[in-house]
Formats: C-alpha cells, structure tokens, sequence
C-alpha cells in the first residue's frame, strides 16, 4: 500500500465529510459499505470518507447524492429518509427545497396541490417532524351569556361533524383541538364561531371549506351529529387531544397541499394528518390570547349557499345574497367587471318563479292544442342580412 498516497486521501475525505450534507452522512451510514480488514484499528471517519469519495467521485452537491441514493435499497433508503425528509422527493411546484422558509415572493396560489395515490405517497414519505408534538392547554370556556354558550357548542359541533363524522373519536377530538387552538392563536380571531367561519364570506380563503362549499345546506344525520356535539362539549369543558397538542392546520391523507412542508407533521389521526406552526409561534406558550367570551350570530342560510355562486366582493357580497334570497338576479361590478349574481344553477340558469313556471305551462299547453303556429313570423330582417334556413342537424324522426 502507497501510504504517501494514503495519508492525503484521509485528510481530504475528512475535509469532505465535514462539508458534506447532514443527509449524505446517514445515506452512507444506512449503505454500511463493506471495508476491507486491517491489522491496524482505523477510525469510522477514515472509513466513510473513503465511502463518499468513491460513491460520489468528489462531488458533494445534489448529483453526488444521488449517485449515493441510487445503490440503496428500499429498506436503506427508508432509513436515510428518516433523518432527511426531502430525500428523494420531487420539488413541488420546481422550487428549491425549503422554499417556504426563505422567501414568500412566488408564493403558489391556494390550490390543493397534488391529489390521490400520488398524495398518500408524499404523506407517507414525510415523517412527523422531531419533537413536533408540544401538550396544549385545557381550553378555557367562559362565554359571556347563554347564547353565546349555545352558539360556540354549535359552531364546534358543526366543525366537527363536517370534517370528521365518520372518523375515530380520536380524530374528531383531534379537528376539535384545532379550532381551541386557533382561538388561543394571535394569528386567528378568538372566537369559536369566529375561528371556524374565517374567510367563509370568500369564494377563496374559508378556513373550514363546510362553510363555503355549501354543505351547510344538506341536513345532519342525527345519531352522527350527536356524537360529534359530545366530542365539542368535552373540548369546551377542557379535555384535551394529547395526540395532536398545538395543532393548528390539518388535511386529509389523500391530498397533499402546497404549504404542509412549512408547517410541522405531528402525526395522523384516522384519515387527517395534523400540523403545528414550526419553531416558537407552536410551542405551548405561543397560544396566549384568551377567549372572548362573545359569539357573533351566525346567519346560516348565508353560508349554505357555494360562495362560487355569489359575488366575491365585500361590498357585494350582502347585496347578491338578498338578491339569492329572492330569487332575483343582480348586476353588480366586481374587480372593474361585470357579473351576475343570485339564485343560479352550474348553468348560469336562475330558478323560475311560481307565476313564471305557470305561464310556461300555459304557453306550452296553447302550442300543444294547436292554437299557436309551430313556426313564428318575425319582423323582417335588417337591410343588408339576408335570411337563410335553418337544417336541423340529428332532429329525431317520426
């Protein structure tokens, strides 16, 4: 053996590892490269500097890397993953992992990101975050009157049920924590009702998308809604989800939004996987601001109707829901545009009144007795447009 040539191989493999990723250390660790005996004891660091400069030919960024992850099995790179939770992922949206942290310029709009197997994959690959899981504080519940007692328990309850009701008991404490949570949360309102209905007034933005989509509009089933109030009323009289802690943000397992890498994974819970704010903003003594006591009245007819039907302008948005409540559809200017608002279908089609509904039945019924022509005789057209026949394509015979 050439040691000349040995010695400076050590002192660069050791430069090496110092400068080499955290993720590359533990890829080689989970590799367990096989070396060669020695009558002489050499250190572990001699041995894994040899490792990197023939797994990755000198280069320590992103290629040597995967050279490195390339030679693994799937049982070594489940190991590597653990320590790395970007190893081996796809950069979603082509953005530099860890993207969220250092800059909100490009920021993606609020859409739901990748969806289905390829979602439940991503949940999978990304382990819950060390250390993520922080004990939160029982919910202190001092409503300021009875009606404001009656409508937190109903806005708890709603959230519950909508998002969790065929879920575990767990799970449903688990969305229930989450709503306590914000409301103790300086970058929410303190308020249950509040919490659960922010944004709800925006085609874009509800917090909780019961609220906007408007499945408020399809009545509970009764046994289910009664499970659902009894896990709101245990977080009201201060039980606590220990599983899910300072949980501020959760989503089901088959979609994986844009902003889960910004947030802490803490842990799944039947169908949802649930998140805290990362660094102090989740810890414990983050959720400082106390309850207020008051909730506003919800109007729930608002709220059943999909906010995609209505105006998304705040200075609208009462006049379109009076006008849905009528039946009448209005002309309002949105963004320096003009729309149409009110009681429409998916086909841009109001709902016909009583009165409407009869004088079609009376026309049709004059034009099945004959007493109508089948054919109308307009007004002559323009100078200049001359009137062609219309051949009617695929009209059924007899």
């Amino acid at each position: 053996m050439d040691l000349g040539r040995l010695t400076p191989l050590k002192t660069t493999g050791r430069r090496a590892v110092a400068a080499a990723p955290a993720a590359m250390a533990v890829t080689l660790a989970a590799m367990g490269v096989a070396m060669s005996a020695s009558s002489t004891p050499r250190p572990d660091i001699d041995r894994t500097a040899e490792a990197v400069a023939r797994a990755t030919g000198g280069d320590l960024g992103p290629d040597g890397l995967a050279a490195v992850t390339a030679r693994m099995d799937a049982g070594q790179l489940a190991i590597a993953r653990r320590h790395d939770p970007a190893l081996g992922l796809p950069e979603l949206y082509g953005l530099t992992p860890g993207w969220e942290s250092l800059t909100l310029g490009g920021k993606p709009s609020l859409d739901q990101g990748v969806a289905g197997v390829a979602a439940q994959q991503l949940n999978a690959a990304m382990p819950n975050a060390l250390g993520a899981l922080q004990p939160a504080r029982p919910f202190l519940f001092r409503p300021a009157d009875e009606a404001s007692r009656r409508r937190a328990l109903r806005c708890l309850t709603q959230a519950v049920y909508y998002e969790a009701a065929l879920e575990p008991t767990e799970g449903q404490e688990g969305v229930a924590q989450v709503v306590l949570n914000r409301v103790r949360d300086p970058n929410y309102p303190s308020s249950v009702c509040g919490v659960v209905y922010q944004g709800a007034e925006r085609t874009t933005g509800c917090q909780f998308s019961f609220t906007c989509d408007g499945s408020l509009a399809r009545g509970p089933v009764r046994w289910a809604w009664d499970r659902a109030e009894r896990v709101a009323a245990r977080a009201l009289n201060g039980h606590v989800s220990e599983r899910v802690g300072t949980a501020t943000h959760y989503h089901a397992d088959y979609v994986h939004p844009w902003w889960s890498p910004s947030l802490a994974k803490i842990t799944q819970v039947g169908a949802h996987i649930f998140y805290r704010w990362k660094g102090a903003a989740g810890e414990t003594a983050a959720f400082v601001t106390a309850y207020s006591g008051r909730e506003p009245s919800i109007d729930e007819a608002r709220f059943a109707q999909s906010r995609v039907l209505l105006a998304t302008a705040a200075d609208s948005v009462e006049a379109a829901l009076d006008g849905a409540r009528s039946g009448e559809l209005r002309t309002v200017e949105i963004d320096g545009q003009t729309r149409v608002v009110g009681v429409a279908s998916l086909g841009g089609r109001r709902q016909a009144g009583k009165d409407e509904i009869a004088a079609i039945n009376e026309r049709l019924k004059a034009f099945e007795s004959g007493a109508v022509p089948s054919v109308t005789v307009t007004a002559p057209p323009p100078a200049g447009v001359t009137p062609m026949a219309v051949e009617e394509v695929g009209k059924p015979q007899g």
